[in-house]
C-alpha cells in the first residue's frame, strides 16, 4: 500500500507531492533537500515513493537551468513572471519527460496540473497543460537528457552541465577545462554513499539486513553501499555505522591522536564521531554555535548506542567559534568550518543556484576569524586541521594565508607526510598519496576523485 502524508491530494502521488513540497521550500526555505529528505515527515513514505520523491528532487535541482531553457522555450509568459509554485510544477513534469523513460508522459502531465489545483493556483492550470503538452509532442523532450556534457569551453560547459557560468569560470581558470569537466560530469550523477564502520558487527548486521556493502575506494574503514537502504538499517540506526564521504573521513583521520581534542565546528558529528572512534580515551569537546545543532552532538556521548562500541566521553559546549571560551589548550584541533559547499554540489545541488561570487568575501571573514580563534586553544607543539567542504581559494589557502600573516607561531605541515603515515597504519588504501595534494594541503576534487572536494591544512604551533 502507498503511503500518503495527511494532506495529499488522492488525484497526485505521494512521491510527487513530496517531491513538490520539498521542493517548495528548498526555494522558499533555503532548506537543504536531502535533509529534507531525510525528516520525518518524509521518512513515513514507502520505500518506492521515497525513492521517486527523492529521484525527482535531486533530479529537478541538479538540471534546473536546462529544465528551464526547456520551458522558456514554449512558454508565452516570462519564468520571472511565473508564481514559484506554477514553474515548480513544470519543473518536475519537464524532468520527467527529459529524464525518466519509464514515467509515462501523460502522468507526469496530469499529475503536475492537479499540482497547481493542490497549491491553490488552479488558474494557471491550463497554462501549465499547455506548456507541457507542447514539450511531450516535441523532441525537445529528451533533448538534454540523451547528451553529453560540452567540455570545449567555461561558457559550453556551464550551458550543457547546469552549473552557473561565473562557477564555471572559476574552475577552468583554477584547474582547467578537463578537471572542471569532470567536476561538473560527478556533480550531475548520483554519488556512491559511503559509511564508515564503528563496530565490528556493522558489516554482518548489514549483510543480513539486505544491504550490499564494498572495501572503500580512499580507507580501509569506509565502505561503500551497492545495494540497499542503509538508513533503514538497524545497524545504521544502532550507531554501530554511520554515513560520511570517504575524504570527510580522511579529514577525520588527519587530526590525529591527542590526550585532549577540540572541534570547533562540530555538527551535525560525523568527524567528531570518526576522531572520538579513533581516540578512545581522549578529552573531546564538540562546539557548535546553535544550541538546537549542539543538542544533536549530544548523542556522541556514552551509552548512546551500544556500550561495547567503545564510544569516548564527548563533552558538547554551545558556543561562538569565533570567539572560543576554553582556558584549556587542547593538543588538537579541528576547525571545520562553514563554507560555500561547492565540493558537494553532487548531494547537496542546490547550492549552486543560492551562491554568489560575493558570498565567498563574506564567507573568507567569517573563516579567518574562526581559525584565528582555533589558533589560540592550541598548546605548544600541538596541532590544527582547518578544512572545508569548498573549491574555493579564498576559503581555502588564502584563508590559511591571511591567519599566518597574523600569527607566526605557526608553521604548515606537509600532508604528504601525514598521508604515507596513515598509508603505514594501513587506514589510507587510496594507491597515490601525492594525488590527494595541492603544494602542501589536502585536496580532493568531484571526479578527479571517487569523493566530494575537500580541503585541509594542518597548522603545527611552534
Amino acid at each position: 500500500m502507498k503511503s500518503k502524508r495527511p494532506d495529499s491530494d488522492p488525484a497526485v502521488s505521494p512521491a510527487r507531492s513530496a517531491a513538490f513540497d520539498i521542493l517548495i521550500r528548498v526555494d522558499r526555505e533555503s532548506s537543504y533537500a536531502s535533509e529534507l529528505l531525510h525528516s520525518r515527515t518524509y521518512d513515513r513514505l514507502s520505500v518506492v515513493d521515497h525513492s521517486l520523491a527523492t529521484e525527482l528532487v535531486m533530479g529537478v535541482l541538479r538540471w534546473r537551468s536546462l529544465l528551464d531553457v526547456q520551458i522558456a522555450g514554449v512558454s508565452a509568459q516570462p519564468l520571472s513572471k511565473l508564481d514559484l509554485e506554477i514553474l515548480t510544477a513544470l519543473r518536475l513534469a519537464v524532468y520527467q519527460l527529459g529524464w525518466l523513460d519509464r514515467v509515462p508522459a501523460r502522468a507526469a502531465i496530469n499529475e503536475s496540473v492537479e499540482l497547481v489545483k493542490r497549491a491553490r493556483k488552479r488558474s494557471a492550470a491550463s497554462f501549465v497543460n499547455a506548456v507541457l503538452r507542447k514539450l511531450a509532442s516535441s523532441s525537445l523532450g529528451r533533448q538534454f537528457s540523451q547528451s553529453m556534457l560540452n567540455g570545449s569551453s567555461a561558457e559550453g560547459l556551464a550551458s550543457s552541465s547546469a552549473h552557473p557560468r561565473w562557477l564555471i569560470e572559476r574552475w577552468t581558470q583554477a584547474f582547467g577545462i578537463e578537471t572542471a569537466h569532470r567536476i561538473c560530469e560527478y556533480d550531475q550523477s548520483v554519488p556512491t554513499t559511503a559509511i564508515r564502520i564503528r563496530h565490528p558487527e556493522a558489516e554482518a548486521q548489514l549483510k543480513a539486513e539486505g544491504v550490499e556493502v564494498v572495501r572503500g575506494v580512499l580507507l580501509s574503514s569506509a565502505r561503500r553501499v551497492v545495494h540497499g537502504d542503509i538508513t533503514k538499517s538497524a545497524a545504521f540506526r544502532g550507531g554501530l555505522c554511520g554515513i560520511q564521504d570517504e575524504a570527510s573521513q580522511l579529514v577525520a583521520a588527519l587530526v590525529g591522536r591527542g590526550a585532549n581534542i577540540l572541534d570547533c565546528c562540530a555538527a551535525p558529528g560525523g568527524k567528531t564521531a570518526a576522531i572520538a572512534d579513533r581516540n578512545p580515551t581522549a578529552d573531546i569537546v564538540a562546539v557548535d554555535l546553535h544550541p538546537h545543532r549542539a543538542r544533536l552532538l549530544q548523542t556522541l556521548r556514552r551509552g548512546n548506542y551500544r556500550a561495547e562500541a567503545h564510544s569516548p566521553n564527548v563533552q558538547v559546549v554551545a558556543a561562538d567559534a569565533q570567539r572560543l571560551p576554553f582556558a584549556t589548550r587542547f593538543n588538537r584541533v579541528l576547525a571545520d568550518v562553514p563554507c560555500s559547499g561547492t565540493g558537494t554540489l553532487a548531494r547537496n545541488p542546490e547550492i549552486k543556484w543560492r551562491l554568489t561570487p560575493e558570498d565567498l568575501a563574506a564567507l573568507q571573514v567569517r573563516q579567518v576569524a574562526i581559525l584565528r580563534s582555533a589558533m589560540t586553544q592550541v598548546t605548544d607543539g600541538g596541532r590544527l586541521i582547518y578544512s572545508t567542504c569548498s573549491l574555493e581559494r579564498e576559503e581555502n589557502e588564502d584563508v590559511v594565508e591571511l591567519a599566518l600573516a597574523q600569527d607566526s607561531s605557526f608553521r604548515v605541515i606537509d600532508c604528504r607526510g601525514e598521508l604515507e603515515q596513515l598509508r603505514q597504519e594501513q587506514e589510507l588504501v587510496w594507491p597515490d598519496a601525492s594525488g590527494l595534494t595541492r603544494g602542501p594541503y589536502l585536496r580532493t576534487f568531484p571526479g578527479v576523485h571517487p569523493c566530494d572536494g575537500f580541503f585541509s591544512a594542518i597548522l603545527e604551533k611552534i
